[in-house]
């Protein structure tokens, strides 16, 4: 009997070295990625989880209208000025470039005076309503970094809704619902960002700070995003390891900064007073100087490059990922789950790179007559390796108890510093962590950790280390494969 569990153990250990040596250090800290940010003395290199740099989003982004001839100046009409509804001496004409409005003048370079903006028919078929929607689209998901930013040239509208979707515009969610009376116009009470808090962060708000109709330096409306960083990062955005800790364990915070496009709904133009004049339906329209939108391509932390090829962002990805969003692991590297890559632990992160499948880099020594013993093997320490495997089948394996709610998911709270998530119950950590999602030192558990105990990577050579997790991921890659 002893014999027999030393040949199994024997085996496994010959067979596990000799896959290992295929396998790079490739759950350790990011050693490649470095990500430009902004300090109090410039712009200096961080060496942090892999995501590209932040940037004007405008410049590679779609723009659609409804209804798609809602564009003054076909055919050619006068309109007024706001503040003076008998100044009607202003002309949009479709056919004459310093006449025309397009949507395009939205996102331009604001290089000539006065101001280039899109601007919509005028207001004449009332009582029907003036309502416009613009789409912003990317055909790329995309992560939000800065404030959204809308400059009208006209007054700012009495009613809007700035909507996101996360699924190229086949369902939408509002951002924020903005009125100069939100109780009349949403049945909702006004709030500002000022207002929430962490625990609020996700809430939808109607605001009336950006709804005072027109005056001369006050046409801006912000979604402000920075505000609801600082709920994490501090006021001036200092501390900003708390929010990437906090976007990296909570999926809904992520992805309220999250969209691939926006949608801005125009309801009700700036009408200045309580009653429409339906005299002077002239005045009545919207014009939009401005767009900004700054973010950076969600690349799951996998890339620090995005490209624009053929009218379409690309993540260009590292750690053997491949996808737009880098969401998922190469063809041959499949040896376990793909994982995004994570902010933890703060500073370096997590690479969670794929790895290569076993079948990708030659077969293992074949122990018929071994192999079948090695389910039965027990472990003096039951906390260094899975729970009992039957390696019969795969759908075999069990937790067990199984009645257990969720604990980790590769997509809602993914497992941290390499670990696995096994039957959604439990995250299968490599030797130096522990914690329920692998988000602490075992040294610090111990009493503290010096330079060498093993914070960081987990060092080179040190299969002892890494067996736990290997012995894990190899006896479910192979349970199912006859013959092994």
């Amino acid at each position: 009997m002893y014999l027999s569990r030393f040949l199994s153990i024997h085996a496994l250990w010959v067979t596990v070295s000799s896959v290992m040596q295929h396998y790079p250090l490739v759950w350790g800290h990011y050693d490649v990625c470095k990500t430009q940010i902004y300090t109090e003395e410039g712009k200096v290199w961080d060496y942090m989880a892999c995501q590209p740099e932040s940037t004007d989003m405008t410049k590679y982004l779609k723009v659609k209208l409804d209804p798609p001839d809602i564009t003054c100046g076909d055919p050619p009409e006068s309109f007024c000025a706001m503040g003076n509804p008998y100044m009607c001496n202003n002309e949009c004409d479709a056919s004459t470039p310093e006449l025309a409005h397009p949507p395009e003048l939205m996102f331009d370079f604001e290089g000539r005076h006065p101001s280039t903006f899109w601007q919509s028919a005028t207001w004449k078929e009332y009582p029907k309503p003036l309502q416009v929607n613009i789409t912003l689209s990317w055909s790329k998901t995309i992560e939000l970094t800065d404030n959204i930013v809308i400059t009208f040239e006209s007054g700012r509208p009495d009613q809007m809704i700035l909507e996101k979707s996360l699924d190229y515009g086949r369902t939408w969610q509002p951002y924020q619902y903005y009125a100069t009376d939100c109780l009349d116009a949403f049945h909702m009470d006004p709030k500002s960002v000022k207002d929430l808090s962490q625990h609020t962060v996700l809430e939808i708000i109607c605001t009336e700070e950006y709804s005072t109709g027109y005056t001369t330096n006050s046409k801006i409306i912000h979604f402000e995003i920075k505000d609801r960083f600082a709920f994490f990062a501090g006021p001036r955005l200092r501390n900003m390891a708390s929010l990437y800790g906090q976007l990296d364990t909570t999926k809904k915070l992520r992805d309220f900064f999250t969209v691939t496009d926006l949608r801005i709904r125009l309801l009700r133009p700036a009408i200045g007073e309580i009653f429409v004049d339906e005299l002077h339906l002239a005045r009545y329209f919207y014009a939009i100087s401005d767009i900004k939108v700054r973010g950076r391509c969600k690349c799951n932390l996998h890339a620090t490059v995005c490209v624009y090829d053929n009218s379409k962002l690309t993540c260009e990805c590292e750690h053997n990922t491949t996808g737009p969003d880098c969401g998922k692991c190469k063809k041959n590297y499949q040896g376990r789950p793909w994982s995004p890559g994570s902010y933890l632990p703060i500073p370096k992160g997590t690479a969670n790179t794929c790895i290569p499948s076993i079948s990708s880099i030659g077969n293992p020594p074949k122990f018929n007559r071994i192999w079948p013993n090695i389910s039965s093997l027990e472990v003096s320490n039951p906390k260094q390796v899975a729970p009992k495997l039957a390696l019969s089948t795969v759908s075999s394996v069990q937790v067990a108890n199984h009645k257990r709610a969720n604990v980790c998911d590769n997509e809602l709270l993914h497992c941290q510093n390499g670990g696995t998530c096994h039957n959604n119950v439990r995250c299968l950590c490599p030797a130096a962590y522990t914690g329920i999602l692998c988000e602490k030192l075992r040294c610090e558990e111990a009493g503290g950790c010096s330079s060498d105990s093993g914070q960081g990577p987990t060092p080179k050579g040190s299969v002892a280390l890494l067996l736990p997790l290997f012995l894990t991921s190899l006896l479910l890659g192979t349970a199912s494969s006859p013959g092994f």
